[in-house]
């Protein structure tokens, strides 16, 4: 099926280059691209696993601190 698309022209260049490099057409490039992009949708999100360590959270020391104060404590007796 012929369909119209506005690409912009550096993009449009590029993507000319690299087909004429890979030794294709640009219309399969714009194809496997779409497939690409199509595939990706179907993949789960990525998902961080829980880092989570127990404990009480911050010692009495540091609860409403400033960042320096952490900075100086982690930093202490390095100079």
């Amino acid at each position: 099926m012929k369909t119209t698309i506005e690409i912009s022209p550096a993009l449009l260049a590029e993507a000319k280059r690299h087909a004429q490099a890979e030794r294709t057409t640009l219309k399969a490039l714009v194809e496997a691209g779409l497939r690409r992009v199509l595939a990706e949708e179907d993949k789960p999100a990525f998902k961080l696993r829980d880092g989570s360590v127990g404990g009480n959270g911050l010692t009495p020391e540091f609860q409403n601190a400033p960042w320096e104060k952490f900075l100086d404590a982690i930093y202490e007796g390095r100079g």
